[in-house]
């Protein structure tokens, strides 16, 4: 999906009904920040408010997605599309994950193998502190990639509102985490809680 075109196709029709950033959240009950955002382009309307969205502007979820205005004639064509860009989205956040899993895990794999050579092989110490600041640059690096890796694998959804972000990169490494889910701060709600993650935006 185009964010920024659905963004300012957003913004076109709430103008076009005569509504304001505030008067369109007061409807849908969020906060006019979030409309801001959706019409910048820096995000997109999570799935629980695309319907209450395309009924305030009058408009359907197809028109919303294509970020325009559509003939009957466009209407089933531009509807496959959407579909087809949906599953490609999802199947290209799933590749990222994996990728972020096997370059954290090769990572510290390959880390703990050059400490290990350092700790157990008889060398100067020069060349000894060498290995291991080679080791945690390694590591570090081979994290640091797959951070990035996993926060544009989808995002993250708010146990209490379940709006759908994502966090900043400060947000996402301090915040302690399981498998599937990180310890996050909702912008919309304001709450910390455990947010799970989701691999569509």
């Amino acid at each position: 999906m185009d964010q920024i075109k659905t963004g300012k196709f957003i913004a076109q029709v709430r103008k076009e009904r005569q509504l304001t950033q505030r008067q369109l959240a007061e409807q849908m009950n969020i906060s006019d920040k979030t409309v801001s955002k959706w019409e910048r382009g820096g995000g997109f309307p999570e799935v629980s408010l695309i319907q209450p969205l395309c009924e305030v502007l009058q408009i359907n979820v197809n028109e919303l997605f294509s970020g325009e205005r559509l003939t009957d004639a466009d209407y089933k064509r531009k509807a496959e599309d959407n579909m087809m860009e949906l599953m490609k989205e999802r199947e290209e956040s799933k590749k990222k994950l994996i990728l972020a899993t096997v370059v954290a895990v090769i990572t510290i794999l390959a880390g703990c193998t050059l400490v290990m050579v350092a700790g157990f092989l008889e060398m100067t110490t020069v060349l000894r502190i060498v290995m291991i600041t080679i080791a945690i640059v390694v590591m570090v690096g081979g994290i640091a990639v797959a951070a990035v890796l996993e926060m544009d694998s989808g995002a993250y959804e708010c146990r209490h509102c379940h709006t759908r972000f994502r966090p900043t990169a400060k947000a996402y490494i301090a915040g302690w985490h399981t498998i599937t889910t990180r310890y996050l701060e909702c912008p919309e709600c304001g709450k910390k809680s455990l947010c799970r993650r989701r691999l569509n935006h």
